[in-house]
């Protein structure tokens, strides 16, 4: 049986979350609040001045709780992972739990990526009930512009990024076209589209500092190709993943296409990831079903 552990990243953040992990993983906490200069624990149980859902506090925040409860789970006896996949930020944590950099470097990389997507304003949202040829014909049909297909999430939700006010003026179109909702994300930017190139090119310096990348002990998924990540192709890949779409339903497809049966897993225990999984899953069961004599 493959077991697929699945990596939450920005727009899971919620006050209270690793209120059970900071205690029992001292230090690692302590290393993460030495290199953000600030209280994890209080931002993320208490979030007294309202920023945890800022991307320069989110994406550090949601880094280090997923790794935190990755670890919570080996040390509760959770079976070994044969392949991990991340969610744009999360795919830093799928990096980080195969061991192709150590926990510290992660999070470096992560502050950095951060500070460069929130200097980009704009907004995603979630389109469900059409699939991505229905929006791009819709696009190219009403407008306006500006708007860019973010994320490839399951076979009927797509997501969306551009101006806030671009996003607003699309719904009516997109309802049109047979949305069944378009749900605006907890995030602050346009990301993964051309928008962010500049912070992308920006960003690729910073990778290419990290004196090494480890062989990922187990194949990690990435976002921008939907196939396994190698050593070469790093550097490349999680900087053309901050302007370009996270391709997630093709991964979990890629996934799905070695092993029918495969158990996924998400850490912290959340559903939101799975529930794109299950979208997935039920197309490819459909389309094998169809496809008998």
């Amino acid at each position: 049986m493959t077991v697929a552990l699945l990596f939450p990243g920005q727009g899971t953040q919620h006050i209270g979350m690793g209120r059970d992990l900071f205690a029992a993983f001292p230090d690692l906490t302590e290393l993460a609040e030495d290199i953000l200069g600030y209280s994890l624990r209080r931002l993320c149980l208490e979030d007294p001045d309202g920023v945890l859902g800022h991307t320069r506090f989110t994406q550090p925040a949601v880094y280090t709780v997923n790794a935190l409860a990755h670890r919570r789970r080996a040390l509760d006896g959770g079976a070994a992972a044969d392949v991990l996949l991340g969610h744009s930020l999360g795919e830093y944590n799928a990096l980080e739990a195969a061991g192709v950099l150590d926990f510290g470097t992660g999070l470096r990389l992560v502050v950095e990526r951060a500070r460069l997507m929130d200097a980009t304003p704009g907004g995603m949202v979630a389109v469900s009930g059409i699939d991505s040829g229905a929006i791009e014909e819709t696009l190219r049909l009403l407008g306006p512009p500006g708007l860019h297909i973010a994320a490839l999430n399951a076979p009927h939700q797509v997501v969306l990024a551009g101006p806030e006010e671009a996003l607003r003026q699309a719904v009516p179109g997109l309802r049109e076209a047979g949305a069944r909702a378009v749900t605006p994300l907890k995030v602050s930017g346009p990301f993964h589209t051309p928008h962010l190139t500049e912070a992308a090119e920006e960003f690729a310096a910073t990778l290419m500092a990290v004196p090494r990348w480890h062989t990922p002990s187990v194949p990690v998924i990435a976002n921008h190709t939907a196939l396994p990540h190698a050593v070469p192709r790093i550097v490349t890949d999680l900087t053309r993943q901050i302007d370009h779409p996270v391709l997630w339903a093709p991964s979990v497809e890629r996934v799905l296409d070695r092993d029918p049966d495969t158990t996924f897993i998400e850490i912290r225990g959340g559903t939101t990831l799975l529930s794109l999984v299950r979208q997935t899953r039920r197309r490819l069961r459909q389309g094998r079903l169809a496809a008998r004599p």
